[in-house]
Order: structure tokens, then sequence, then C-alpha cells
């Protein structure tokens, strides 16, 4: 038995308080329908900046009433401080997912980014802290990384920041140290990889390349990659993700104060991106003849990027169970479901 079977069991025992902020976004409902199906009690918080009502009504639909009766929703703000304390009142674990992504749009916009990002962040773990939570595990990422360029990807290894997002995630790993040096409250950061799976939103400006890319072929529109496609991603499908966030929040004390990475450990083309998108969605019936179209490099990008996720099976037991072809499969048909959804409601 894996040590993430293990804690199911000792969950499903035991059921535990979590708050999930962000959790009406793609990270933050996964979690949200795996922690329901495992008979926890859930309390949910977000302002719906990039999250959606649907992706609740989705999940309400996937787990039993009885289940769905131990959530409990709180539409607000992490910015505003009272409320981030509300939020917490009797919790065990806190997963922070509750963030503003997109390096374009921190690029665009970096106030508002900032404001999310460290003041939202800086809010949770002071009102966490005072709530004397067991646990707080945070969304960080692998833009923290910068301008290192040595792959795989190690935890203790960065370089400059390239982007106002890259500085807010960044910001928060250095606060999350400072407060288990003079607070001794320990946390775990979680710098996410590219990760991808059902209910990624792919509508907006800022839309990630997977559910945007298939968005685009799903309905026969052109497909454009920043660069020369040979730009790679260590992409992660949501099931190690939520994995990675429920094998943080249980850890053991010597775990903890330590952030790790939330991959795989393989690189992908965006040009293989692309085709194997295509064989995924040819499965599902959707065929795309069309070739993707080329442009310029995107501001703020890195190169390659790439995971050494050693530090995370060593501390935490983690075993990734889906390398990307086996996420995108098993992507694809909720995408053409959603995208079914849509267009019949709009022609409603």
């Amino acid at each position: 038995m894996s040590k993430y079977e293990e804690i199911q069991e000792s969950l499903i025992k035991e059921p535990k308080v979590w708050l999930v902020t962000g959790v009406a976004g793609f990270i933050g409902s996964n979690l949200l329908e795996k922690l329901l199906k495992l008979n926890q009690k859930v309390i949910g918080l977000d302002n719906f900046a990039t999250g959606h009502q649907h992706n609740l009504n989705e999940v309400q639909g996937l787990v039993k009433e009885s289940q769905w009766q131990n959530f409990s929703f709180i539409e607000g703000d992490i910015r505003n401080y009272s409320t981030c304390e509300k939020a917490l009142e009797g919790v065990d674990y806190v997963l922070h997912q509750a963030a503003l992504g997109s390096v374009p749009r921190s690029i665009a916009d970096p106030i508002t980014s900032n404001a999310a990002n460290i003041t939202g962040f800086l809010n949770m773990l002071q009102a966490a802290k005072e709530a004397k939570v067991k646990s707080f595990t945070y969304a960080a990422s692998s833009s923290t990384y910068g301008d290192h360029p040595a792959l795989p990807k190690v935890e203790e290894n960065i370089g400059k920041p390239l982007s106002p997002y890259a500085v807010t995630k960044y910001v928060n790993e250095l606060y999350a140290g400072v407060f288990a040096k003079t607070y001794g409250f320990k946390t775990i950061g979680l710098r996410y990889f590219n990760v991808f799976g059902k209910r990624q939103d792919p509508n907006g400006a800022y839309a990630a390349v997977i559910p945007k890319w298939t968005a685009s072929m799903i309905q026969g529109e052109e497909v454009f990659i920043n660069g020369d496609g040979e730009t790679s991603r260590d992409f992660c499908f949501i099931e190690n993700t939520v994995q990675m966030n429920i094998l943080a929040a249980t850890a053991p004390e010597e775990a903890k104060d330590k952030v790790y990475n939330v991959a795989v450990g393989d690189r992908t083309t965006l040009n293989e991106l692309y085709y194997a998108i295509q064989a995924a969605l040819k499965e599902c019936d959707v065929i795309v003849t069309n070739e993707p179209s080329y442009r310029d490099f995107r501001a703020g990008d890195v190169r390659h990027s790439q995971a050494d996720v050693s530090k995370a099976k060593g501390y935490l037991g983690y075993s990734p169970e889906y390398r990307i072809l086996e996420g995108i499969s098993k992507s694809m048909p909720w995408y053409k479901s959603f995208l079914n959804l849509a267009t019949t409601s709009k022609q409603a």
C-alpha cells in the first residue's frame, strides 16, 4: 500500500476539517471533490475572480448528498483579513490555492497580482497561525526558478524572477520561511509545474495552454504556438497535484518548513503537446486536421522547465500516478462534454 493510500484510509476513519481557498477554481474544486469523497468536512473560500460556480455545481453532482452536506462555502476575498479569520474557525488543515495566476496577467496588472498573491497570502498565513491550525499547505510556483538554467529543477537552486507573478510566489516562500523561524509556524509550499486536467478553464485571455488549445481544436479554430514549439514544460496531471496536497497537509513535522516540486519529472515540447492533444481528441471522435500556427515568443516565459521530484518522494512519499499522455487522455472527454454543453447553452 502506498503512503497516499494509507493516508486516505486514515482520513476516512478519522475525518478532519479542511479549508480550501480558491475552492471554485480548477485546482481548488478538484481538491474539494477528493476531500468530500473521503468524507471530510470542507470549508471553501472564493471571491469568483477566476473561479466559477459551475465548478462547485459539478462537484455536487459527483459526490453523495451526504458528502455534499459536509461542505460549507464562504464567498469572500483573502485580501480581507476578517474574512480569513472567519474561514479558519475550527479548521485542522489549510490548502491555500487562492491566487491570481498567469505570467501575462501579472505583466499587464502587477498591482492586482501583488494584492492577491502577497497581501492575501500574508493575511491567510497570519490568520492560520493565530487559529493554530495543524498544517498550512500553499500553492507555490515553478516560476520561482526564474532564469536559473539547470535542468532538472531542484528546490534549493533558483534564479532571478522573470515576471511580477514569479516575484509574488517567491515572496510567499520568503514569508513562509520567516514565519517558521520567527513564530515556529511551519508550512509546506508546493511548486506547481503546469498543472492540467478537468475543470481548467479554457476561456479568457489568460487560459493555460492545454485547455486553450483543446477548446480551439474542438471548435475548429486556429491554434497558436509561441516561438518555435521547442519550448518545453513538465506537465502535471491534476490527480498528481491532489495527491501532493493531501500528502503535504498530513506530513510529519520533519517534512515541514520546506518547498516541494509538484510534477512528474518529464519534459514535453509544445510541438509534442499539440500532437498529443490531437491524438487524444481522435479517441473521443474529434478529428483535428489543422496544423498549428507559430508566432513570437511570449514575454516572461522560460525556455525549458523540468522538475526533480525526488525530494517529494523522499519526505512525503509522493508517487505520481499519471504521466502526461495518460492525463491528457483522461481530460479530453471532460473538455468535449464541457464545450458541447457551453455551445448548447449559448444556442438555447
